[in-house]
């Protein structure tokens, strides 16, 4: 797989950019964001997917590798493919995206063209738990998803102690968002003692 590109951009079209790669000229595929990035004679990288169909070899560029992952991890639900999993990063960027998986937000993620209410509650169903468990590259990533592993492994251990999982993933969120450096075991006793009050 030709996991990044670097080299000169040769030129910037609607829906993709040619990027010279040792005297080759590769046209990758990307969004208007990842494009806005790009200059035309300048040297540029790009994180990529090849997409190898029976009668096309399509490559995926994007700004970072955090982008390229959620359009691999998109297109392993059903009915998603690569078209459609560009069209999201088109619309969300990544932490929106992440974010309104995470949450189960269908409005949001029907904002996407080819989405619709039934492939946004499977989107939602098929990949809200590998999203919560991927660590985010990006600063600034809202806390109670910054939290990553962290938070899944304490909703985990909330929930085996007999707590309702929407109950242990509020009081978790409330927690992270006041205290985001906090660690395992201090999220897990400042979330029993959040819970605790409300018994």
């Amino acid at each position: 797989m030709i996991a990044s590109v670097k080299g000169e951009v040769l030129s910037i079209g609607l829906d993709h950019a040619v990027v010279e790669v040792g005297g080759v000229g590769m046209a990758v595929q990307a969004t208007p964001a990842t494009l806005a990035t790009l200059r035309r004679g300048e040297q540029a990288r790009l994180a990529t997917s090849l997409v190898v169909r029976e009668d096309s070899l399509t490559l995926f560029g994007f700004a970072d590798t955090e982008a390229r992952d959620l359009f691999t991890l998109l297109q392993t639900v059903s009915g998603i493919g690569p078209r459609l999993a560009l069209a999201a990063l088109a619309v969300l960027d990544p932490d929106q995206l992440r974010t309104a998986l995470a949450d189960g937000n269908i409005t949001v993620l029907t904002q996407v063209p080819g989405i619709g209410r039934k492939g946004a509650e499977r989107l939602t169903l098929e990949l809200r738990d590998k999203v919560l468990a991927a660590e985010p590259t990006a600063a600034g990533v809202e806390p109670q998803h910054a939290a990553g592993a962290v938070r899944t492994e304490v909703v985990e251990a909330l929930a085996g102690l007999g707590f309702a999982a929407k109950q242990a993933e509020q009081a978790v969120d409330k927690v992270a968002a006041a205290q985001p450096e906090a660690d395992t075991s201090s999220l897990l006793r400042a979330a029993l003692t959040t819970l605790g009050t409300k018994r």
